[in-house]
């Protein structure tokens, strides 16, 4: 706790807030995000939505579109959920109980521990990697620690280990010190307040923690037909459960694997639906994604139109309509460029 106070200068702006509403917006943003993006998303959302309130009662479009390149979009979904849930059965006051927190769609042991210790002074330890790095290298954890059994171990250990006094002060002391000190790569172990009794240090096993090696990541092939004629552009919204739920996309044609631009343009899909005569403006290069469980790779075909062709399960929609919906990363540089294009 001495190194928290005198030699900790990580400073961020939920750190200080007893907010529940605002550690939670920040834990749930900073899931899968570095810091340093999240923090623009976080101020953004502050702004736009200052308390669990006016979350609740907003359109889901409108949070979706300041989400609008943050990624990993189910954290969006469950952000909306769980403001409704709050709003409806807790009156819209966060409730301060660890059980009540966990219950909450989205909301696991980390979080609810970040809330439970950090807005209440509740005596439960958090763990996220930087936690588990600093307990695996401190008692020397040589077990993969994506394992339950030793998930479980280290759990335990930052359990025992907490600040059932100070909770919040130790949780935040402890995470920070694993981002600053006892880094992944190159940690700074002179200035280890751990360092006496660390057994990675002793030992010489500052490679620790092990990890299990991830199972291959299953690639897709979305390719993109981007269909306008001189005002409008024709998108769909992603409703079905799978990557990109309630965000839009442009005309889709996915494959199992690398068709080339002629064998996309050769589909009956491709044929079926643009049947009148169009000129091919553009095509792009492979562009790839790495989402967590897949690779997202495709083509880009943009095409222009005299007129619009009604395609079921599509709609027309303006370049000034396309700045107000939510579009995944994946297409991000597309829109830009179309939302920016001056109608004559």
């Amino acid at each position: 706790m001495y190194w928290h106070a005198h030699e900790n200068f990580r400073t961020m702006p939920w750190k200080e807030s007893k907010n529940p509403y605002f550690i939670w917006l920040s834990e749930i943003i900073l899931q899968q995000t570095r810091v340093e993006q999240g923090l623009a998303y976080y101020l953004k959302f502050i702004a736009a939505f200052p308390t669990v309130a006016h979350l609740a009662k907003a359109k889901d479009s409108n949070v979706f579109k300041l989400w609008e390149g943050l990624g990993y979009y189910s954290r969006c979904r469950n952000l909306l959920i769980t403001a409704r849930e709050i709003n409806e059965q807790f009156a819209n006051v966060f409730p301060s109980n660890y059980s009540q927190l966990i219950s909450l769609k989205g909301i696991g042991p980390y979080t609810a521990a970040a809330i439970a210790s950090f807005a209440f002074n509740k005596p439960y330890a958090v763990v996220d990697g930087n936690v588990n790095r600093v307990i695996a290298r401190y008692f020397g954890i040589t077990t993969p620690v994506n394992t339950l059994s030793t998930t479980k171990l280290i759990n335990e250990q930052a359990q025992k280990l907490l600040d059932k006094k100070m909770p919040g002060l130790y949780n935040q002391a402890i995470m920070d010190l694993g981002a600053t000190i006892c880094k992944p790569k190159n940690p700074l172990c002179e200035a280890c307040p751990l360092q006496k009794k660390c057994v990675a240090y002793a030992k010489d096993m500052l490679y620790l923690p092990i990890k299990l090696k991830k199972v291959p990541k299953k690639i897709r092939w979305l390719n993109y037909i981007i269909a306008t004629t001189s005002s409008k552009i024709l998108v769909t919204q992603r409703l079905q459960k799978d990557i990109w739920q309630q965000l839009y996309q442009f005309f889709l044609i996915e494959s199992v694997a690398d068709l080339g631009i002629e064998d996309v343009m050769l589909t009956q899909e491709f044929k079926a639906a643009f049947s009148l005569p169009y000129l091919t403006s553009k095509i792009s290069k492979i562009e790839v994604q790495q989402l967590t469980h897949q690779t997202i790779k495709g083509f880009k075909i943009h095409i222009s139109l005299q007129e619009e062709i009604p395609i079921a399960g599509y709609k027309w929609i303006t370049f000034k309509t396309l700045k107000k919906i939510a579009f995944p990363k994946f297409l991000s540089q597309d829109v830009s460029e179309y939302t920016t294009r001056q109608i004559p």
